[in-house]
């Protein structure tokens, strides 16, 4: 009664507030993914049996690590894995060993006198959980023994104001620095956004689900890791145990791996959407030694077997392994024991819940490296030979997987605690850590195998101070820095944000989330055709002005520079709706995706409209008007004009690249009548 209590009005008391009910005890702690395995069943079974059955789950949360002792934290993983369901912090482990229990996950059912009457040990006990239950609800309710009083439920959730992003798990940038993707995990979706945080895709959520299919259909179950090349994004969707794959152009979803039910199958080689996976947590492009594609090979770190696996995303082979035909799913490194096993054989080695992996292809390293975050240590897997071995954190025990802590220093010095994410800083030849349950980046060198603090002060809170020492995370899941190496992106799981690390200028700042309602247009519909005839007709006097042709390729932008001048002794009516407006009589194609209008509120500098190419163009010539309608008065008279200009740009559009960016100026002065 009096430990501290999550989802419920005060505390509960076993002897008052439980008698008279069957109690399921759940004792878990948030990091271990045995434990997360079992909240389906125990979601399922609270849908079936409610209080008034007579039946309550409690949730007993007993720490493994220091950092899951704090209440704060708890709440969050109570929302992150939507426990709906009463959770106690038993930080000290008093109900723990009172109940003589030993390992997570373990289910303890208690009769309506508080009598012990079964446990189990570990997941994948759903059928017995089930019998055990109705059996012991039908014998008490026969004897007159239930109580159908309710228990005071009070969700912690529903107290939380709504965020733009929920539990962000990773984030990653694509080869042009200019597009991010976040797994936004606690929403369920994916977003794609500019680098200014401005969202050109939304896809799935926000609700949990299952589905392939357009991106407004679309749904996923808590996803984590994601990659992309080009304009396809592979997606860790972690409690569907799926993987999924994102296709910006076509705008469609589909599986590609899993089966959508846990798999316990430890060595894999089927098809992939025949071959059943459990909870895949990160994922990373990678090659096959005779491959002659790049980024043929999808890396997974498969938390839930605590292995290591591959999709083949082309033929071709592992290596030490045999030719393997495209689509095949298998695993690559790990015994599916949970272990801190280094092996030169990669099926002999042990990972505990790997959650994050990253790639350093060129030499020396040629290898995998992998955030084992429940042996606290971060490994590397050779890409020559398939050896793992150790680099920082943990100890030599493979067994031990308590050897955890928050110290810098080289290989097994240094310690860690739970870090979920790595990243390869190409530019610098160093890879950056998220040491999530320390709130803190640590850096590691992987020659010196020396691991140190970059940002964060092992306190879980969110200060943007005015330096990286100074500032702190909450338990960062993901991490990425572009190819140029300037800017890292942080998922700060706990803030419910993506932190932005610019390396050079050592400034830290917050990627704001800015939804596409400020653009007419949302980047993830179509032209809609409404929004087209909404824009406002030009005057029959309006000139069209020709520009010369312009030569683009498929993706280019183009900054339009719109410079207008008013007739000497006039003001814009700042009252009247002044605009400028896209269109594109016979290629409406080039507008899907574009911010079609805005607004013009000052003609005395330039407005500047910029302008993205598709990436798939579906002609080679096209015209692009852009216009400008101004309502405009004489200052000595009553009279408002309305004035429009429109500039035709012809496009070449031509396959070879012309440079990032092209500016063309548009320049007009309108006369007085």
């Amino acid at each position: 009664e009096y430990l501290q209590w999550l989802n419920t009005a005060g505390p509960i008391s076993l002897h008052k507030d439980l008698c008279g009910k069957v109690v399921v005890l759940d004792f878990f702690t948030y990091c271990c993914i045995n434990c997360l395995h079992l909240l389906p069943d125990l979601h399922t079974l609270e849908r079936q049996y409610s209080d008034k059955d007579g039946l309550i789950i409690v949730g007993v949360h007993s720490a493994k690590f220091p950092n899951e002792k704090v209440l704060d934290n708890i709440k969050s993983a109570v929302l992150r894995y939507n426990i709906v369901h009463p959770v106690v912090n038993d930080a000290d482990a008093t109900l723990w060993h009172e109940l003589e229990v030993s390992c997570w996950p373990t289910l303890v059912i208690l009769g309506p006198r508080g009598n012990m009457l079964f446990s189990l040990v570990g997941e994948g006990h759903r059928e017995k959980l089930f019998l055990f239950t109705s059996i012991t609800l039908k014998f008490y309710k026969e004897r007159g023994q239930i109580k159908d009083n309710n228990i005071g439920i009070k969700l912690y959730r529903d107290t939380l104001p709504p965020s733009p992003l929920l539990f962000p798990g990773k984030v990653t940038v694509d080869n042009s620095g200019e597009r991010l993707v976040i797994a936004d995990t606690g929403h369920h979706r994916i977003l794609v956004t500019q680098k200014n945080g401005q969202i050109l895709h939304t896809i799935g959520g926000p609700s949990s689900g299952r589905r392939d299919g357009r991106f407004s259909e679309a749904a996923f179950n808590s996803p984590q890791g994601i990659a992309i090349k080009n304009n396809i994004i592979y997606v860790a969707d972690t409690e569907n145990h799926l993987i999924r794959k994102i296709d910006l152009e076509l705008e469609m979803v589909t599986t590609v791996a899993g089966i959508g039910i846990q798999g316990v199958d430890k060595e894999g080689g089927a098809k992939g959407e025949e071959q059943p996976i459990s909870s895949p947590w990160d994922v990373v492009f990678g090659n096959s030694i005779s491959g002659t594609q790049e980024g043929d090979v999808l890396w997974i770190a498969m938390a839930g077997t605590h292995q290591v696996w591959a999709l083949m995303l082309e033929g071709g082979k592992l290596p030490k392994g045999s030719d393997l035909k495209k689509g095949v799913c298998l695993r690559f490194a790990g015994s599916g024991n949970e272990e801190n096993r280094n092996n030169a054989y990669p099926h002999k080695a042990g990972f505990a819940q790997p959650s994050g992996i990253s790639l350093a292809s060129e030499e020396p390293w040629n290898c995998l490296f992998v955030a084992d975050s429940e042996s606290s240590t971060v490994r590397t897997i050779s890409l020559k030979d398939g050896a793992v071995k150790h680099l920082v954190g943990g100890e030599r025990d493979p067994l031990n997987l308590f050897a955890f802590g928050d110290v810098d220093g080289a290989g097994i010095n240094a310690k860690l605690q739970h870090p979920l994410g790595v990243t390869w800083d190409k530019k610098r030849k160093l890879l950056y850590v998220a040491d999530s349950y320390n709130h803190k980046i640590k850096v590691v060198d992987p020659k010196m195998k020396n691991c140190a603090t970059l940002a964060g002060t092992g306190e879980a809170s969110d200060v943007i101070g005015s330096s990286f020492a100074q500032s702190t995370f909450n338990e960062p899941g993901g991490l990425c820095v572009e190819e140029n190496g300037r800017l890292m992106y942080v998922a700060d799981t706990n803030n419910h944000q993506i932190k932005v690390l610019d390396l050079e200028t050592k400034i830290l700042s917050m990627l704001p989330i800015l939804n596409p309602e400020a653009c007419d247009v949302p980047d993830n519909l179509p032209v809609q055709k409404d929004k087209i005839t909404n824009l406002p007709k030009l005057p029959k006097s309006a000139p069209v002005l020709q520009l010369p042709s312009l030569t683009v390729a498929p993706g280019q932008t183009i900054r339009f520079l719109l410079k207008l001048t008013l007739p000497p002794d006039s003001k814009l009516n700042e009252e009247a709706p002044n605009s400028w407006f896209i269109t594109a009589e016979d290629n409406t194609w080039l507008l899907q995706g574009q911010c079609l209008s805005g607004e013009i509120k000052d003609v005395s500098c330039q407005i500047i409209i910029p302008f993205q190419l598709p990436r798939s163009c579906l002609s080679a010539e096209a015209i692009l008007a852009v216009k400008a309608c101004l309502y405009y008065c004489s200052k000595g008279s009553n009279a408002c004009m309305m004035k429009g200009v429109s500039f035709s740009q012809p496009l070449q559009i031509a396959s070879t690249n012309q440079g990032s960016l092209t500016q063309v100026e548009l320049i007009h002065a309108f006369l007085t009548n």
